[in-house]
């Protein structure tokens, strides 16, 4: 019988990955800290239709370029449209975006890291690969984000795949602002972390902005 792996450990150097990656400092810092560790990294984008995804895409592919080593292969993305599931949704415009002030509720994307990490694992599966990286924190308050939702969505891939699914969340029990102290070799300046991006500018007031900008100040360091 095949057994599932959910871990917060990092992967055996020589391990192929595949990353799910969305260019923000998070995913940046795992994606570094997977190729120092020896690692073959398969960098995954899954694109869903939201109203950031165009700006994140130029960043993401910036950042990929200045990270590049042998070990890291070409960008995947899959497309997943998502307008048609989420109805009317700020995430594809029209309502207004959630502001500094506003909740971690309030930018909850409902069911995403289940749609995510389907997709990529039957991508990765049909390439071989048997280790799905991503770069949850310890502060993510989200249930699809939780030890246990993880350990079952590698256990439903691994069965329904009929090979090992193996879910990694190396950055697990640290902080944001632990995460850009770590990083302090990744290019941060190139990475992209906004819900309402003017051009390819942060706008500097939507949720995710703030806490960009409260994790760099925590740290000392000027976000970009």
């Amino acid at each position: 019988m095949l057994r599932s792996v959910y871990s917060f450990l990092m992967p055996p150097s020589r391990s192929t990955i595949g990353v799910l990656i969305s260019g923000g400092v998070d995913s940046a810092v795992l994606l570094d800290r997977l190729l120092r560790q020896g690692c073959r990294v398969q960098p995954i984008y899954v694109r869903c239709g939201f109203r950031w995804e165009a700006a994140e895409l130029r960043h993401l592919r910036r950042l990929l370029h200045a990270l590049h080593r042998k070990a890291l292969k070409r960008l995947m993305i899959l497309d997943v449209p998502l307008r048609s599931a989420y109805g009317p949704h700020w995430s594809f415009g029209g309502a207004r975006v959630p502001g500094a002030r506003s909740t971690d509720a309030a930018v909850y994307l409902p069911g995403r890291n289940a749609l995510l990490l389907s997709h990529a694992a039957v991508a990765c599966a049909q390439r071989g690969i048997d280790h799905l990286a991503l770069g949850i924190l310890k502060s993510n308050p989200f249930g699809d984000a939780s030890p246990q939702f993880l350990r079952q969505m590698a256990s439903a891939l691994t069965l329904a795949l009929g090979r090992r699914v193996r879910i990694l969340t190396p950055l697990r029990q640290m902080s944001k602002a632990r995460v850009i102290q770590s990083g302090r070799g990744v290019p941060l300046a190139l990475t992209f972390s906004c819900i309402n991006p003017r051009g390819d500018r942060h706008c500097g007031m939507c949720n995710k902005c703030a806490e960009r900008q409260r994790a760099f100040r925590q740290t000392g360091l000027r976000p970009s």
